[in-house]
């Protein structure tokens, strides 16, 4: 596995290129068998996808997700943002993916291309890894999307912006242009997301050193933002435009240019 310039440039910015370079060799291209365990017991996926205007979306699917050999993944989604998911597929055929398990704390990456085929979703992967346990709040609750009703707007209601505030867990969408989609999992105590109607931001705090949001991001800072409250009912994506600050604390600010809701049917 090698790193893309944007990755290497965060990484030369916060001084950890030396352990970037070792961190690294966990990445592999293939599904070693406790991973096809992992991902075949998890009842969602988080997905990221590139619409063909080259928005981009971070969705959660609900259903079976399983892996055919080594090198593909089958997803027969259910419930979630299925239509976004399927559309952005179509058009670039890139995604990523996360499968997290919050009570054991344990979080699996996988970034590759994918095809619709019927109701499935077939995903070849280019790198598969896993992730540490740190920032996974182990009381969250799992992911279970029957949508009743979406409405989109383009700037954010006071109320969405006291969800987002009390959030403990998001997940971020980014994509490269030539080394594809990749989504990942943030994590803090409630109040570390800021948000008012037009701008979301939040502290980059320390994780595996390998930057690969955030070299995403300077690349390319269409990002995605996913806010998912089981207990309110909710769930709320984010468009965006992503800056990230170096001075002083490292924070990545998100400039608003869409965001869609939909309400959660209780299972």
């Amino acid at each position: 596995m090698s790193y893309h310039d944007g990755e290497l440039e965060a990484q030369r910015r916060a001084g950890v290129s030396d352990l970037a370079s070792r961190v690294g060799r966990i990445i592999r291209p293939t599904i070693p068998p406790a991973a096809a365990q992992f991902l075949a017991e998890r009842s969602f996926v988080v997905a990221a996808t590139v619409a063909g205007d080259g928005r981009v979306h971070a969705s959660a699917l609900s259903g079976a997700a399983r892996a055919l050999d080594d090198t593909t993944i089958v997803l027969r989604p259910a419930s979630g943002h299925i239509a976004v998911v399927r559309e952005d597929v179509a058009a670039t055929g890139v995604i990523g993916l996360l499968a997290i398990d919050f009570a054991t704390k344990r979080r699996m990456r996988v970034n590759g291309r994918a095809e619709v085929r019927g109701d499935e979703i077939v995903v070849s992967t280019d790198e598969v890894y896993s992730n540490c346990p740190q920032y996974i709040d182990g009381h969250a609750r799992p992911i279970d999307l029957a949508f009743t009703r979406t409405d989109r707007t383009t700037s954010l209601s006071e109320r969405q912006q006291r969800t987002i505030a009390e959030a403990s867990t998001f997940f971020i969408a980014s994509a490269h242009p030539e080394r594809g989609a990749d989504v990942s999992h943030r994590g803090g105590p409630p109040g570390f997301v800021h948000a008012d109607s037009d701008r979301v931001s939040w502290p980059d705090f320390p994780g595996n050193n390998m930057f690969n949001t955030i070299g995403n991001l300077l690349v390319n800072p269409r990002c995605g933002l996913l806010f998912v409250d089981m207990a309110a009912g909710t769930a709320l994506q984010i468009e965006g435009v992503a800056s990230v600050q170096w001075e002083g604390e490292r924070r990545v600010d998100v400039a608003v240019e869409g965001c869609e809701e939909s309400r959660v049917l209780p299972r």
